[in-house]
């Protein structure tokens, strides 16, 4: 594809140096078997006054440079500025949830013996706070020496009163974090789930401690949601239509962005820093299913079946560090033959929240403020940085796309 070339060696280069019934749960994947999953925290519920607050934390980069020269230190010294960046965004928004949305970790830079021992860094001050949290693992959380099963069970193991992520398609290609988790109803005696939270793992990477015996190189992963996760979240669609007779709001999560969000940003027009106020540095952004720098399509399935649920209000994705922007996919983008929704769906990027990772702009947050009467006809959305400013603060609803807003600040740390 025209200019992935150019951003995937760039990115390549830089680190080369309970609640829901049995009805809705899926059976774990076989190596994941002998986890735990009931969670003895109670179930995500809106507040008292109806709302709910989210922070999204992604491309956080822990453990990067480790396998540098003792010299080197910056990967040390960046692990703790990403933490008193957590630290800041966590005092100030106070969230209900965070969902940290892949690669939490640079596997690539850690060994065997230690990589999923930084997931304490990553969720220190959550613990701390007694925040909950739900994962996305990205591309850099699946290398030769990290292991996303690994992760996923030291999660459970060590802090299973406080992760939500779990692991719900039992297909060994499918990736590990593929799930659903549901927010109630500010009042208690209602037994309908009022949002649901989808989580889908775009994979990427390479696999875990396997050499490829004919190139004795590490075995590269496809860069995508799999087919069976799509086939899951569409059962899992009916399944909760059938049992509630409703299409419930939800939200969606993934790493790597949707090839419609690169088809929007190169577009004739692409994205206008007023009526989709973000940064927008990686142009052209690197979308799942890309293979030897070229789009290959086959994400197309996961995006069909994401533009066919009505109640799907967003999407929110990572990976690309220079972007933090919002969209509405209503129509058919240039070089595609999947439509958006005719009420459309808002294809958003989160903030790079870590130092570790490629780029030198100012780290942040997504935050994400749902009010439960409205979440239905619209989202309230901001990124706030480590300097406790507030950029491309927006409403997303049926206005979104035609609304003016101030361009967003695109600073520098």
């Amino acid at each position: 594809m025209t200019g992935v070339l150019s951003l995937t060696m760039w990115k390549s280069y830089f680190f080369a140096a309970a609640a829901l019934s049995p009805l809705v749960w899926a059976s774990p994947r076989s190596n994941l078997k002998g986890m735990k999953w009931a969670n003895t925290s109670s179930p995500l519920r809106y507040e008292k006054d109806g709302t709910f607050k989210l922070s999204i934390f992604e491309d956080l980069h822990f453990g990067e440079g480790q396998n540098n020269p003792p010299e080197v230190v910056w990967g040390p010294r960046y692990d703790r500025k990403t933490i008193t960046v957590l630290n800041t965004l966590l005092d100030v928004e106070k969230p209900n949830l965070v969902v940290l949305n892949g690669d939490l970790i640079t596997g690539e830079n850690t060994y065997l013996h230690n990589s999923t021992t930084y997931l304490d860094q990553v969720v220190g001050p959550l613990v701390q706070r007694q925040i909950p949290w739900a994962a996305t693992y990205g591309n850099h959380d699946r290398e030769y020496n990290l292991s996303p099963t690994k992760l996923l069970m030291r999660e459970k193991k060590l802090y299973p009163n406080l992760s939500l992520t779990k692991s719900m398609v039992s297909d060994p290609d499918a990736g590990t974090t593929n799930y659903v988790l549901p927010i109630y109803s500010s009042d208690p005696t209602d037994p309908v789930p009022a949002t649901l939270l989808y989580f889908f793992d775009s994979r990427g990477g390479h696999e875990f401690q396997r050499i490829s015996p004919t190139t004795n190189k590490t075995i590269p992963v496809p860069d995508f949601v799999h087919p069976s996760v799509v086939s899951w979240f569409n059962k899992q669609k009916s399944l909760f239509h059938t049992r509630y007779r409703r299409h419930i709001p939800s939200l969606a999560f993934v790493h790597i962005p949707i090839y419609a969000m690169n088809a929007f940003q190169t577009r004739p027009g692409g994205v206008d820093k007023n009526r989709e106020p973000g940064i927008n540095d990686d142009y052209p952004l690197a979308p799942q299913s890309t293979e030897n720098d070229e789009y290959t399509a086959r994400d197309i399935p996961f995006m069909r079946a994401l533009a066919s649920t009505p109640s799907l209000k967003a999407v929110f994705s990572g990976h690309d560090h220079g972007n933090d922007w919002c969209a509405k996919w209503d129509s058919t983008l240039p070089g595609m033959n999947v439509s958006g929704p005719a009420q459309g769906l808002f294809m958003c990027f989160g903030r790079r929240t870590g130092y570790g990772g490629y780029g030198i702009w100012a780290r942040g947050s997504r935050q994400i403020f749902l009010h439960e009467k409205m979440v239905e006809s619209e989202i309230e959305t901001w990124v706030r940085l480590e300097d406790e400013a507030i950029s491309g603060h927006v409403v997303l609803n049926a206005t979104y796309g035609g609304d003016l807003y101030p361009v967003a600040n695109n600073k520098t740390t």
